[in-house]
C-alpha cells in the first residue's frame, strides 16, 4: 500500500513513463508498462527470483490484490522477460534519471545537502555474479595460477546518499571490456568512472555534485574531470595516496599552519573526542588540494578498556574554516552508505542483486539491474518516511512489515475494498523524512 502511495505522491505519471518504452511486438497480450511494472513489482516486494515471483502471484488473491492497487495486469515473469531481453538498458536508466529529477524538484533531498547546496554523490563499483563460464564477450575475468578464470559481471554506481539513509541510485555504468578490438589491460573502476563522470554529467547538467570516494580515486584523472565539471570533491586520502602531499601535511602540522576544530560527544558510559586538521593549497601537479583530518579518541567511563583510535584522512577542494571541518570529514565518511544502505542492502534483504535473473543475455541482465533501482528509490521514499517510522516501534522491523504485506496480498481480497484503497492512496498529506 505504502508503495502505491509514494508512486501517486512522488511520481503520478509513472505509468505513462513505462509507456514509453519501445515495444516491438505486433500481437501483445500485456501492455508495455505491464510488462516493466512485472519486473519492479517483483523487487518492491523482494521476491527474489522470477520463478518465486509467479508462485506468489498464483497465490490465493495476490495477483488481483496487486492488479486493483497499481491499476495494470499483472504477466508472469516469463513473458516480462522477453521484454528485458530486448529493452536498450539506457530507456530504463531515462525512467530512473526522471524519478530522481523530480525527487530533487520536489526538495526531498535539500535538507541533507553538503553546505546547504551540494548533494553527495558517493561512487563505487561491486561484482553482481560470478561465472565459471564467459556470459558475454565484454565480461571481465581472472585468470589464477592454477588456470582457472572466474569471470565477474561488475558495475560502478553513483548514488546520491544522505544521513538518514538515503542511496539513490543516479547513473549506473558497466565494467566491461571492448569487443571490437584487441586490449591489453582489462576495463577498471577507474576507466568506468570517465565513462560514468560523462553520463552523469549528461543527464544532470546543472546538478551541484560534491564526488565522496574511496582510496582508489585521488588522482589527477578524477581531480581534472571534477575541475572541468565544476563538481566539488570528498575523497579518501589513505596513507601511501599521493606521497608528496602526506609530506607536505606532515611540514604544515610541524610548524603548525593548520586549521583546527575539536568536538566532545557524550555517549552512555563512552566519552567521544574528535580532533579536527585541516590543511589548505597543497600543489600536486595542477591541483591545490585541501586535506581534512580526524582522530576520533574513545573513552570508557565505566572499564579500563582501552577503545583503539580511529583516523580519516579526506582530500577536497572545499575551502576550509574551524567551522566546516566536521562536515566535510562528516560527508566523505558518509561514502560508507553506498556500499551499507546500497549494494549491502540489495544484496542481503531481498532484493537478491546477486541472483542471475537472466543467464543468457547481457542486455536482459543490466534491465533487471535498472529496475532492482526503481524498485530501491520507491520503496527508500517508503519506509525512510516519518511516518513509517513512526508505526514501526520497538523490536519491529520494516522486514516483518513486508512479511505483513505479502501475508495481507495473498490471503486478503482488497477488491471488496477499492474504494477505500483508492480513498487512502489518493489522501492527500505531505511526505517528510
Amino acid at each position: 500500500m505504502q508503495t502505491a502511495i509514494v508512486l501517486n505522491r512522488h511520481f503520478p505519471e509513472f505509468e505513462q513513463l513505462l509507456s514509453y518504452l519501445p515495444d516491438s511486438r505486433k500481437r501483445p497480450r500485456y501492455k508495455v508498462q505491464e510488462l516493466a511494472m512485472a519486473v519492479i513489482i517483483m523487487f518492491l516486494y523482494k521476491r527474489g527470483s522470477r520463478n518465486n515471483a509467479d508462485n506468489t502471484a498464483g497465490k490465493i488473491n495476490y495477483k488481483k490484490n496487486i492488479e486493483h492497487i497499481f491499476k495494470m495486469k499483472l504477466p508472469d515473469l516469463d513473458t516480462s522477460n522477453r521484454l528485458m531481453q530486448e529493452l536498450a538498458p539506457s530507456e530504463l536508466e531515462a525512467i530512473k534519471k526522471e524519478m530522481v529529477s523530480i525527487i530533487i524538484k520536489r526538495k526531498v533531498l535539500n535538507k541533507f545537502r553538503i553546505m546547504n547546496l551540494y548533494y553527495n554523490v558517493a561512487i563505487d563499483g561491486t561484482g553482481v555474479h560470478s561465472y565459471k563460464y564467459e556470459p558475454y564477450p565484454e565480461c571481465p575475468y581472472k585468470e589464477y595460477q592454477s588456470g582457472i578464470k572466474v569471470w565477474t559481471a561488475m558495475v560502478l554506481e553513483a548514488k546520491i546518499v544522505s544521513a538518514n539513509g538515503f542511496s539513490i541510485s543516479i547513473a549506473t555504468e558497466w565494467i566491461k571490456n571492448p569487443t571490437d578490438k584487441e586490449f591489453d589491460k582489462q576495463d577498471s573502476e577507474l576507466k568506468a568512472f570517465v565513462r560514468l563522470a560523462g553520463k552523469i554529467k549528461k543527464l544532470y547538467p546543472r546538478l551541484p555534485i560534491s564526488i565522496a570516494a574511496d582510496g582508489l580515486y585521488p588522482n589527477n584523472t578524477v581531480f581534472n574531470i571534477c575541475k572541468k565539471n565544476k563538481w566539488k570533491y570528498i575523497i579518501t586520502l589513505k596513507d601511501g595516496n599521493l606521497t608528496t602531499v602526506w609530506e607536505e601535511i606532515g611540514f604544515l602540522d610541524r610548524i603548525g599552519d593548520n586549521i583546527k576544530d575539536q568536538k566532545l560527544k557524550r555517549k552512555p558510559n563512552i566519552l567521544i573526542v574528535e580532533e579536527y586538521k585541516g590543511f589548505q593549497n597543497i600543489e600536486y601537479q595542477k591541483h591545490s588540494l585541501n586535506i581534512v583530518d580526524v582522530r576520533i579518541k574513545k573513552t570508557s567511563l565505566k572499564s579500563t578498556e582501552e577503545i583503539p583510535d580511529k583516523r580519516f584522512a579526506h582530500v577536497t577542494n572545499f575551502n576550509l574554516s574551524r567551522q566546516n571541518l566536521h562536515e566535510i570529514s562528516y560527508s566523505g565518511r558518509m561514502r560508507w552508505k553506498i556500499e551499507n544502505e546500497g549494494f549491502k542492502e540489495q544484496k542481503n534483504t531481498g532484493y537478491n542483486l546477486q541472483h542471475k535473473y537472466s543467464r543468457t543475455s547481457f542486455i536482459a541482465t543490466q534491465n533487471y539491474y535498472q529496475c532492482l533501482q526503481i524498485a530501491h528509490i520507491i520503496n527508500q521514499l517508503s519506509y525512510k518516511s516519518n511516518t513509517i517510522k513512526k508505526l514501526i516501534k520497538g523490536n519491529d522491523t520494516w522486514t516483518s512489515w513486508e512479511e505483513m504485506v505479502i501475508a495481507i496480498l495473498i490471503v486478503d481480497n482488497l477488491g471488496k475494498e477499492t474504494n477505500i484503497i483508492q480513498q487512502i492512496i489518493n489522501e492527500n498529506y505531505q511526505l517528510r523524512y
